[in-house]
């Protein structure tokens, strides 16, 4: 662990941050351009105290999982975070590993997003972030852990996964996130992630079973669905998807699709707002 190194990167990258890049108000008062300490400790989901210490050189060696929630809050790129990764004394994580990393480029569009719902995924439906409306409108997807991470999988196996969509989407839903899987598992043939994720649902779920020997492909892309609020009720939005050039993250945009849509999404983000205190972040970084 170069603790030298660390500290003065970790610093310097703080510094380069804008507020807004995070959905970070910056006030009139505010003096200095980057994040503050107690900000990074924020986002990462860590104490203070800590990001002080790393900053000081004094810290023990942080964690793999704690440098990928410090990668994600201060928007590194995949160079970036490499580095800081070695600096920690740590190997990168592997392709797979990175790939459950949300892009800084994503990151920093998902933030300039604002008010509109929008997160990251994985290729195999992941949730890697979401933005603040994104969480006030579907929860939090980012907490699942195993091949509950996918939502795929959560939706054969888990009846309360289907509670956002109104009964009578599910089968439309249900086609499309299977459809969606064998376009993924085709492009990453012989990937051990995905013939896991498959073998697991087959022997689960009679309803996979026969969506997936139908064999229907179809990449997700632009559509149109309902989602149920609980305090809200019915929005009806438009979801266009974004893709990396590798094609292994994607960032999902909701827009509501006519007036009554839009003015619950209005009612949901005044809400929310007393949920979540004026200045704080606009993305969920885990």
């Amino acid at each position: 662990m170069q603790r030298d190194q660390l500290a003065d990167f970790l610093r310097r990258r703080r510094e380069a941050i804008r507020p807004a890049e995070v959905g970070i108000t910056g006030g009139p008062r505010r003096r200095t351009a980057g994040l503050r300490r107690e900000e990074v400790a924020m986002l990462a989901g860590m104490s203070v105290d800590y990001v002080v210490r790393l900053e000081q050189g004094r810290s023990s060696q942080p964690s793999v999982q704690l440098l990928g929630s410090l990668a994600r809050a201060l928007r590194l790129s995949d160079d970036e975070r490499a580095h800081l990764f070695h600096l920690a004394g740590h190997q990168p994580p592997p392709a797979d590993g990175v790939a459950r990393m949300a892009r800084a480029g994503l990151m920093r569009m998902l933030d300039l997003l604002g008010d509109t719902p929008a997160l990251v995924l994985s290729d195999l439906g992941e949730v890697l972030a979401q933005n603040r409306m994104s969480l006030l409108l579907t929860g939090d997807h980012t907490r699942f852990s195993g091949d509950d991470r996918y939502l795929v999988h959560r939706w054969f196996t888990d009846p309360a996964a289907r509670a956002t969509a109104p009964p009578e989407e599910h089968e439309r839903h249900a086609r499309g996130l299977v459809a969606d899987l064998r376009a993924v598992a085709g492009r990453r043939a012989g990937d051990p992630e995905i013939t896991g994720v498959v073998d697991r649902l087959l022997a689960a779920s009679a309803d996979f079973r026969g969506l997936w020997a139908g064999h229907e492909v179809a990449v997700r892309r632009a559509d149109r669905k309902t989602f149920v609020h609980p305090r809200v009720g019915r929005l009806l939005m438009d979801c266009e998807t974004l893709v990396t050039p590798d094609l292994r993250q994607q960032l999902l945009v909701l827009t509501p699709a006519d007036a009554g849509s839009r003015e619950r999404l209005e009612l949901l983000r005044v809400l929310g707002t007393e949920e979540f205190p004026a200045g704080s972040a606009g993305t969920d970084t885990r």
